[in-house]
């Protein structure tokens, strides 16, 4: 009998369970990638389940991968409490790690959107640290420098090929603060006219974007 394609699971993490969403290629198909994708911050209503993480999933599902879109600590049926992106970054190790078990070897793809791409970029830099890096970074909405709610956001540096994608209208995390981080490193950043934080209306050019950047 075929598996479904999204599974619900508890896993083992650092410091408990964490939910984990996983989406499977379309049939029998085995994945040609592992996906992991990182959500916008809980404790203003972040879930795995927000579009622009779905967004990025289907798009990652459509290119073989199986998506894994984990719920951070104390969001949904995740144990702990939220650590600011510390141990969420030890978290989103674990479920790679407990991903590799179960698909092997397979080329990695890390997503995030806005609180999530500042941790999947602090996972980047982890792996890279450990000779073990991702085929590709995608960061879309991302949390840098200060931001409303007077939290401040030192993003890591990223490779060079990572996709940064960022609304114009953006008030949540103003562009401008996106470009401070991107212009040391040298990195393009893709402006969406018209976009705000969460895409309103835009998703379909959020997708067209990943599909056309997908490395060969």
């Amino acid at each position: 009998m075929a598996q479904p394609l999204l599974q619900t699971l508890l896993i083992d993490g650092p410091d408990g369970k964490i939910e984990l969403f996983v989406d499977l290629p379309a049939g029998d198909t085995q994945p040609s990638g592992i996906a992991l994708i990182g959500h916008p911050h809980p404790l203003f209503g972040g879930t795995a389940d927000n579009k622009v993480v779905t967004t990025l999933a289907r798009s990652f599902r459509g290119r073989g991968c199986v998506v894994l879109r984990p719920s951070f600590r104390g969001t949904g049926g995740s144990q702990g409490m939220h650590d600011h992106g510390d141990k969420e970054t030890d978290d989103l190790l674990a479920v790679l790690t407990w991903a590799q078990q179960q698909w092997g070897e397979l080329p990695v793809t890390l997503a995030g959107f806005s609180f999530g791409a500042y941790v999947v970029a602090r996972v980047a830099k982890k792996l890279a640290d450990a000779q073990h890096e991702a085929r590709w970074l995608v960061l879309v909405g991302t949390a840098a420098g200060y931001i409303e709610g007077a939290r401040s956001y030192a993003t890591e540096a990223v490779a060079p090929g990572t996709l940064v994608i960022h609304g114009a209208t953006d008030t949540t995390v103003p562009l401008a603060n996106v470009l401070a981080w991107a212009e040391p490193l040298e990195l393009p950043v893709v402006v969406v006219p018209g976009a705000d934080h969460f895409f309103h209306r835009k998703l379909h050019i959020l997708q067209d974007i990943v599909r056309r950047a997908w490395p060969a």
